[in-house]
């Protein structure tokens, strides 16, 4: 009798971990993580090519779970330790998987500069818009009049717009998708991890169990299709502005796509090599 062959995702999974993952039901790190697989394996990169660092937060769950060379690291650092794996190893594909707060809150300096320096690393970030693990606060993300366990009277702060600011900072490629658009979600990390230089994707995400009962969501059905709702196509966004200049997103949506794709700035693990090479006289 023949048996059925692993999906593609039970193959880069670490057999003696303890199953289910500590994420909630319906939460959405397990699409993503697949997807992050599945770009992986359409690559051909080895198991053993590959280092996935976190930091803390549910996100920072991820390579918890998968069979590469792994670093779950301190709240905020995931850069930092992925920054002197991929300078010690410049052959490893470094990627890094950080939430919302880890990567734009505590992490935030590490974020700017490594934009700056144009790393080649991949960033996988996920926005939820709270603080899921550590008792739902909220983030520098968090949408304005959105309830958190720190803002139980609704947000008033202004929140980040990582795309923006990881273009801004310099970062060679830039990208948005959502949960819900998990096949595009799996194109844009395979380009990402493809780019030479420092590479973003946000997605955007929901935590029904911290954020979606708070602001009053009936299930993580109702959360993903919303992302679906308010996810726009930057592409179809700009032939909307040809025919109608004034036409702008509504409250609420947001942009998705790549907005920056760019290898044209010197790579950092290549111009630090050549400084090596210079000042030891090679």
């Amino acid at each position: 009798m023949s048996h059925k062959p692993k999906s593609v995702v039970l193959s880069y999974l670490r057999a003696r971990k303890k199953f289910p993952t500590v994420w909630c039901p319906g939460c959405s790190l397990g699409v993503i993580m697949g997807a992050l697989i599945r770009a992986i394996h359409k690559l051909g990169i080895e198991k053993d090519d590959v280092a996935f660092v976190s930091g803390i937060g549910c996100t920072g769950r991820m390579p918890v779970y998968t069979d590469f060379n792994t670093l779950h690291g301190t709240h905020g650092r995931a850069l930092p330790f992925a920054t002197g794996i991929k300078l010690a190893r410049p052959g490893l594909k470094v990627i890094t998987a950080m939430g919302d707060g880890d990567a734009t809150a505590i992490g935030g300096n590490h974020f700017i500069h490594t934009c700056r320096r144009n790393l080649d690393l991949t960033a996988v970030i996920v926005n939820n818009y709270i603080y899921g693990m550590t008792g739902g606060q909220y983030s520098p993300t968090t949408p304005v009049g959105r309830r958190a366990s720190t803002a139980p009277y609704g947000m008033i702060e202004t929140p980040f717009d990582i795309c923006g600011l990881a273009k801004a900072a310099g970062a060679a490629f830039v990208a948005r998708t959502t949960s819900y658009h998990a096949a595009a979600m799996t194109e844009l990390f395979a380009r990402a991890i493809e780019m030479r230089g420092f590479a973003v994707v946000e997605v955007m995400a929901h935590c029904y169990t911290t954020y979606g009962r708070r602001n009053r969501y009936v299930s993580p059905v109702e959360m993903m299709e919303e992302e679906k709702k308010l996810a726009v196509p930057l592409k179809a966004f700009e032939k909307m502005k040809q025919k109608d200049p004034a036409h702008a997103l509504t409250s609420g949506q947001y942009l998705t796509g790549v907005f920056t794709d760019d290898d044209s700035r010197p790579e950092f693990t290549q111009v630090y090599a050549d400084l090596c090479r210079r000042v030891q006289g090679g």
